[in-house]
C-alpha cells in the first residue's frame, strides 16, 4: 500500500467514526509513524509502506478511531512553537493556555521581568518552562501533586533546556517564599458539563473540581494572598461561565480584577 492509499482509508475511518480533524490526524499518525515530516507524506505519496510500518499505523489509527487524543499516539503537542513531550500522566497543552504567555509579554512591557513566577499544577510544563524561554531572567518554580507529571515537565525542561525548580506540592500549602507571579491551569471542568471523549483519556485529577469545577481555584486564590507580594500578579484559567464568580471571590479576598482574555482571568495584588 503506498502512503497516499493509506491516507485516504485512514482519513475515510476517521470520518466514519465522526473525527473533525480526520486528514490532518492520519498525516500526523503516518508521519509519526515513518519518522518524517507531513510535507514528506505529500511529496512522496506514490512511496510504498512496508508490512511493519503499516501496521505500526494502522494500530495507532485504530487508537485514534477509539478516541485517543493525537497527542498521546505521537507522544508530543506544540505549545507557543515548541514540542512538548505529552503523556497520560498529564493534561494535553491547549492553544487556548497560550494566552497566559501574552499576558506576561503585557506585563513586562511595564515592570522588569526579573521576578519569582510559581507555576502551579504544571502538568507537562508548558506554561512555566515557555515562560522561562521567552524571559530567561524569570526565577521559575513548576509544582504539581503528581509525582509522574513533574517527572515529565521535568524532561521537558531539560529537552528545551529550560533551567527550573521542581516541587511535588499540593498547590500551595506550606509555601513561605514570596512569588512576583503566580499562573495555573489547574483543574475547573465540573463533573456534570458534557466533554468530548478525547478527554475521556486524560487523567481525570488534571480535569475535574468540586464546588461545580472551582474548588481548588478558589482555594489557590486564598493561598495566594499569603504568597503574592505587593503588587504581584495572579493568572487562572478556567471556563468563561466561571469568569464572574472567581471575579467575585479574588475580590473578596483583596485582589483587583484587571482583565480577562479568552479563558484567562488576570489580577493584581495590591
Amino acid at each position: 500500500m503506498s502512503i497516499d492509499e493509506w491516507l485516504m482509508i485512514a482519513t475515510k475511518e476517521l470520518v466514519s467514526a465522526d473525527i473533525q480533524s480526520a486528514r490532518l490526524d492520519a498525516e500526523l499518525i503516518l508521519s509519526h509513524t515513518l519518522h518524517k515530516p507531513r510535507t514528506y507524506l505529500h511529496a512522496h505519496g506514490d512511496e510504498e509502506l512496508d508490512d511493519r510500518r503499516e501496521e505500526v499505523a494502522n494500530a495507532r489509527l485504530q487508537m485514534r478511531i477509539e478516541r485517543t487524543p493525537v497527542a498521546y499516539i505521537v507522544g508530543h503537542k506544540e505549545f507557543y512553537g515548541r514540542q512538548f513531550k505529552t503523556t497520560p500522566a498529564a493534561l494535553i497543552p491547549r492553544p487556548e493556555s497560550e494566552t497566559i504567555i501574552d499576558l506576561l509579554k503585557e506585563i513586562f512591557t511595564t515592570v522588569p521581568s526579573k521576578m519569582d513566577l510559581l507555576d502551579v499544577g504544571t502538568g507537562t510544563g508548558c506554561l512555566g518552562i515557555t515562560a522561562k524561554l521567552e524571559w530567561p531572567e524569570l526565577k521559575v518554580t513548576l509544582t504539581d501533586d503528581s509525582q509522574h507529571a513533574l517527572n515529565l515537565a521535568r524532561k521537558n525542561a531539560r529537552l528545551l533546556g529550560a533551567e527550573a525548580n521542581f516541587i511535588k506540592n499540593n498547590l500551595l500549602r506550606g509555601f513561605t517564599v514570596p512569588a512576583d507571579i503566580i499562573i495555573a491551569n489547574l483543574p475547573y471542568v465540573n463533573q456534570t458539563w458534557e466533554v468530548s471523549p478525547e478527554t475521556k483519556s486524560e487523567p481525570d485529577e488534571a480535569l475535574f473540581a468540586r464546588n461545580e469545577g472551582l474548588d481548588l481555584i478558589f482555594q489557590l486564590i486564598e493561598q495566594a494572598t499569603l504568597i503574592l507580594a505587593t503588587g504581584g500578579h495572579l493568572l487562572l484559567e478556567s471556563d468563561k461561565r466561571q469568569h464572574a464568580d472567581i471575579v467575585a471571590f479574588a475580590e473578596q479576598h483583596g485582589f483587583t480584577h484587571r482583565k480577562t482574555s479568552g479563558l484567562i482571568t488576570y489580577f493584581v495584588q495590591p
